[in-house]
């Protein structure tokens, strides 16, 4: 008999350098008014050089298995969504699992830039489901600024970094991930890309993007997603208690909202303090609406995610 997985815990991090966008125009030709009336973002959060993208995502996990009372033993599977990896090789989530005293459990990475912690939940999901691990540690850590052409308006104001952590283990009720739907279409690759790569240039190479295509794609993927995903799970969209997208840009959330019929009273925005941090976004989000009181128990959430690739998707959930 399958099982159902739900939230144990969760948990963030956040690097303590805060970049905001008056601090931009030492480098780049920008204004706080341009920046915030295109993405709605007022501050992003930046690493020290000498921080790691498995530094965040650690000090991540620790908070996540703090929240769920679980020590690292009781952990068998890390699942770890980035696009800013320590290393070409090997994974980071093997850096993470060292420094939490993990051993004999799988450890890897997924790469599928802004939706990957959607694609972790649902691997991870699966792997509960069908048996084969009992409590996942699903991360979504990113060092964008790492990657980011800070001379490039149009982009360098968007990104910054962050780390979000959740762990998922068996439900033995009603509770946990309802349905989750995954997507992706390799034709749109040249809308959002790294023009680097150890086989292409042996570079890591620097963030590129067609913003007007991805805002297109963006709403229109991203509700079409979350509507496949609630009618999977028999639901609807008065069902949802809070809908979590990607922390693209503010225009992004607001118009999938509005596509989707949802209110600004149930749409979760971090945006304005956090930025685009990629797969960490959605678990960051997550996990401070969780600590501040505005999501509790029994929620029904719907979290959906697109990033470069194109990939997509969405999940259902009841915490």
């Amino acid at each position: 008999m399958l099982s159902r997985s739900k939230i144990l815990g969760h948990g963030y991090f956040l690097p303590s350098k805060i970049l905001k966008n008056e601090d931009l125009l030492a480098f780049v030709d920008t204004s706080d008014e341009w920046i915030f009336t295109r993405t709605g973002i007022k501050q992003r959060h930046i690493v020290l050089k000498d921080e790691l993208t498995s530094d965040l995502a650690v000090m991540a996990s620790k908070n996540a298995l703090k929240s769920a009372n679980l020590k690292s033993e009781d952990i068998d599977c890390i699942i770890l969504a980035t696009t800013t990896p320590d290393e070409t090789f090997p994974s980071t989530a093997t850096k993470v699992q060292t420094q939490l005293g993990m051993k004999n459990i799988p450890a890897f990475d997924i790469q599928a830039v802004c939706s990957g912690f959607i694609y972790s939940l649902q691997i991870a999901d699966s792997l509960i489901k069908c048996n084969k691990a009992k409590k996942i540690l699903i991360i979504g850590a990113e060092t964008l600024s790492k990657i980011v052409d800070w001379s490039d308006r149009r982009t360098c104001v968007l990104f910054g970094d962050g780390a979000g952590a959740i762990i998922l283990g068996q439900s033995d009720g009603k509770s946990g991930v309802l349905s989750t739907k995954l997507f992706s279409d390799g034709s749109w690759h040249d809308s959002l890309f790294s023009d680097g790569g150890p086989s292409k240039n042996q570079t890591v190479g620097k963030i590129r993007m067609n913003g007007q295509d991805i805002f297109k794609q963006a709403v229109n993927k991203l509700s079409e997603a979350t509507l496949e995903a609630l009618s999977e799970c028999n639901l609807n969209i008065d069902d949802i208690n809070w809908f979590i997208p990607h922390q693209a840009n503010q225009r992004i959330i607001s118009s999938t909202a509005k596509k989707l019929g949802i209110n600004d009273q149930k749409t979760i925005s971090t945006v304005r303090l956090h930025a685009n941090t990629s797969a960490a976004s959605i678990p960051l989000a997550l996990s401070t609406s969780i600590e501040n009181n505005t999501i509790k128990n029994n929620d029904v959430l719907a979290l959906c995610a697109i990033g470069g690739g194109l990939t997509w998707g969405s999940c259902i959930l009841k915490l």
